[in-house]
């Protein structure tokens, strides 16, 4: 698929048909998210892709919405923060290169004909329970990932002059 067209068809996925992902659809997904740059390639994530349906329903726990257990496939993304490199003035670019990773993530999920939806909206201490996720690991960003079972109509957007300045 065109990349263009994969970018202007993304949406934020909230309804998902039971059938599951094949395997080489999901290897190509997470392989673009490990193929996604970090800074000094420190690659400080690790992905968690959860398909049991009780851990899957478990989840809930951290965030409550229905649609989000019953795609077949939900991916967890976290950052070992004490890996990242970090700037001079001591910002760290885990948060950055998580989200590099998950943006790679949701594109080749689009250029599969997959669903996702971007969810920074839940409880981390659960979901860190629940997957027994060790604490050198954050947990960032969560996000299901299936079929769609409708499409939604695109999101409106700031107009580029709103956005971008030139000098």
């Amino acid at each position: 698929m065109d990349f263009y067209k994969v970018i202007k068809g993304r949406r934020s996925v909230r309804a998902y048909r039971s059938a599951p992902v094949e395997e080489e659809k999901l290897r190509r997904i997470l392989d673009a998210a490990r193929l996604a740059p970090s800074a000094a390639n420190r690659q400080p994530i690790r992905l968690y892709v959860i398909r049991d349906d009780g851990l899957r329903h478990d989840l809930l726990q951290a965030y409550s919405q229905q649609w989000f257990a019953d795609a077949p496939v939900i991916i967890c993304a976290c950052h070992r923060a004490g890996e990242a490199w970090r700037r001079s003035d001591g910002k760290s670019y885990a948060d950055v290169d998580l989200t590099i990773a998950m943006d790679h993530l949701v594109l080749a999920a689009a250029a599969e004909g997959l669903g996702t939806c971007w969810i920074g909206a839940f409880k981390p201490a659960v979901v860190r329970r629940i997957l027994q996720i060790p604490e050198e690991l954050e947990p960032v960003a969560l996000t299901p990932l299936g079929y769609p079972a409708e499409m939604p109509s695109p999101t409106p957007r700031k107009p580029l002059d709103e956005i971008v300045e030139y000098r």
